[in-house]
């Protein structure tokens, strides 16, 4: 059996500010996870302003590591080590994260492990699900998209991923050229249900091309055309003439998606233990059932953890933390918080910068 680890993470990489602590031995057990959003700090300006979310960062973080320790019923003495997320990210979020780590592994000697937010997005499936390597991974949120085979902590294999804007930058800008409200991926999702599908169909990129690599910057242009051609017919858009937009832009998302997905399993090389999802698009109904068609089809277990751990958190870091402690891995000493840091180092590296932070 495993020692038992308790483990304080801090995570900081774009504009949610957080810190959890998890216990794990033989089991895994998260005794608090807090996250505190900067939706309202952003939504004037169309996107997250990096100068507004490292302030941010900077002024709540303390608070926060206080309350993930009093909810959770322990102290720093109580903890084995620190795990804080070191990039990819808005480097000067990533700084404060990182500098308030340092000080207090220094204060109270604790080991410090400086954590891929990536890794922890990855290894996720495991802290939920205890799923066995190797398993297919699909990253999928507002700054990332890519397919990882995840072969064992520390290893993994970047099969594709996105060559210029992730799916859920897509959905916000795609929300923004429709008038809906921030964040975009709930509320395009919501006036889909309600579309017709087959009015608007949208180009699907890149899937004449082979392997897994995709693309959706293409896509929102396609949309912004379809919309002006609207006004300029008919002097603006109607409320269902936006539902149809949604549904059409939404079914192009999920059939690149299944279909890259399907890529991904073949190329693997590997029989994947199961197909895992994480990331805040993976919350959408229609994604998630074509996925889910997917893996049933190759007759592999679908795993997506729960949404509070799909989108940014402090849990994914602390286990990464521990994950890497029982591999075997030694604490961080001397390293940088990085803006980019890419998971599968012998990859070339995918082109393009989200708004949300930048790609590895």
């Amino acid at each position: 059996m495993d020692r038992t680890l308790t483990l304080l993470g801090i995570e900081s990489s774009c504009d949610d500010t957080a810190a959890a602590v998890v216990r794990a031995g033989a089991g895994a057990e998260i005794l608090s996870s807090e996250v505190l959003g900067q939706t309202a700090l952003h939504e004037a300006y169309g996107g997250v302003v990096p100068e507004i979310a490292a302030r941010a960062h900077a002024e709540r973080l303390d608070g926060v590591v206080e309350t993930a320790l009093e909810k959770a019923g322990v102290t720093l003495e109580d903890i084995d080590a620190i795990a804080v997320t070191a990039g990819p990210g808005l480097i000067g979020g990533v700084l404060s994260g990182v500098m308030l780590a340092r000080g207090i592994a220094a204060a109270r000697g604790l080991p410090l492990i400086a954590v891929n937010h990536l890794a922890g997005h990855a290894l996720t499936p495991r802290l939920t699900d205890a799923v066995a390597f190797p398993y297919l991974m699909l990253l999928v949120s507002g700054g990332h998209c890519q397919f990882l085979l995840v072969q064992g902590v520390g290893r993994y294999r970047r099969l594709g991923g996105t060559i210029d804007d992730a799916p859920g930058e897509a959905f916000d800008k795609t929300a923004k050229l429709l008038g809906l409200p921030q964040p975009g991926g709930p509320s395009v999702e919501a006036e889909a249900a309600r579309g017709e599908v087959t009015r608007f169909h949208f180009p699907r990129p890149l899937l004449d091309r082979e392997g897994c690599d995709m693309s959706f910057s293409g896509l929102k242009t396609a949309l912004l055309r379809a919309r002006d051609a609207l006004v300029a017919e008919k002097g603006g858009i109607t409320l269902q003439d936006r539902r149809d937009l949604c549904a059409g832009f939404q079914a192009a998302v999920a059939e690149v998606l299944a279909v890259k997905t399907d890529r991904a399993l073949a190329m693997a090389g590997v029989q994947p233990t199961a197909l895992c999802v994480a990331g805040g698009v993976a919350a959408n109904k229609v994604i998630r059932a074509r996925l889910e068609t997917v893996s049933a089809r190759v007759g592999v277990p679908f795993v997506a953890p729960p949404l509070r751990l799909c989108t940014d958190n402090a849990a994914m870091i602390a286990w990464a933390g521990i994950e890497h402690l029982r591999a075997g891995f030694p604490p961080s000493t001397d390293f940088a918080a990085r803006p980019r840091w890419p998971l599968d180092e012998s990859a070339p590296a995918l082109l393009g910068s989200g708004r949300k932070g930048a790609k590895a």
